[in-house]
């Protein structure tokens, strides 16, 4: 198996990992633990995990320059897209939430135009056009349906988190391209636990740790390994072999796999604005992975 293969099914696990997260981390959050001492809890276990596992790979020396790379990385990979996310989550629903990350490769090639200076095509504005009135039309009206008080503001902020991961792919890119991943994504997460831990201190504090069953222990531990470590440990090496557009596009695997597994849990339902948002986002994103589509890559595939 060459390693393009291998990256794509780390990205394909990395994506199963954040589906069932939709779900596990509401049923945590906000009850039993706030949105942002979740986030400490979070990055702090990984930070660990992280410079752990460090230990066992050869050391590479990162250039002075590059840190300020790290930092704008921790801050959009690790921090403000984990407090917009897991705020955001808490006030809408997991599949709300699924759907709206499946902005993430539009706002992907959007950044990359602004940013790498891609080229953009008529048909690319096109799917970009008709991906964003799916996400404002699922942002604005979704918490119609949801009767979850904060809807519009949850849903809000996860876009706001697409956004903001959106731009941590291209930042984090350039670091990939030049050292082994396991080099500078603990510095990351050093670098993002001291920029979420004033955000979460005071409700780490209110945890009431002996109200929690063993059920809801298991379910925080997941986030902090799999969902935090894992995941982002699998995305790294993939992002290490493929472009960034190329992983943003197995955010839309997210959707299907969170909502299948929230509707077997029954921790929620779809509704027709959900199932029309989900349709308008998924023509939005096809039409601009199809514009993003290499014509070599056409002509080999139908062969």
């Amino acid at each position: 198996m060459n390693s393009r293969n291998i990256a794509l099914i780390l990205a394909f696990l990395a994506s199963l990992i954040y589906g069932v997260s939709f779900t596990v981390a509401k049923d945590v959050m906000p009850v039993y633990i706030k949105p942002y001492a979740f986030i400490v809890l979070r990055v702090l276990g990984a930070t660990i995990l992280f410079w752990i596992v460090g230990l066992f790979f050869k050391k590479e020396k990162i250039e002075r320059q590059d840190f300020f790379r790290i930092f704008l990385a921790a801050a959009f990979g690790t921090s403000i897209n984990m407090l917009t996310f897991f705020k955001g989550l808490s006030l809408t629903s997991p599949i709300n939430a699924s759907v709206i990350m499946l902005t993430t490769p539009i706002l992907v090639l959007i950044l990359s135009t602004i940013i790498l200076k891609e080229k953009i095509t008529l048909l690319k504005i096109i799917g970009i056009f008709i991906g964003l009135i799916g996400a404002f039309f699922l942002i604005v009206y979704g918490h119609n349906i949801n009767m979850e008080k904060g809807a519009l503001l949850g849903n809000f902020l996860v876009f706001v988190n697409a956004s903001v991961y959106s731009l941590y792919l291209i930042v984090v890119k350039r670091l990939t391209d030049k050292y082994h991943p396991l080099t500078f994504i603990k510095w990351i997460y050093l670098f993002g636990l001291f920029i979420v831990l004033p955000f979460g201190f005071f409700e780490l504090q209110e945890i009431s740790w002996h109200q929690m069953t063993n059920t809801l222990y298991f379910k925080t531990g997941f986030i902090i390994v799999f969902t935090t470590f894992f995941a982002y440990l699998f995305n790294l090496f993939a992002l290490t072999k493929l472009k960034p557009t190329t992983l943003s596009i197995f955010i839309y695997l997210q959707p299907v796999l969170a909502s299948m597994y929230a509707l077997l849990t029954k921790s929620d339902s779809l509704n027709m604005v959900q199932i029309l948002a989900t349709l308008l986002i998924f023509l939005g994103v096809y039409i601009v992975t199809i514009s993003n589509t290499p014509k070599k890559f056409k002509v080999s595939q139908s062969k």
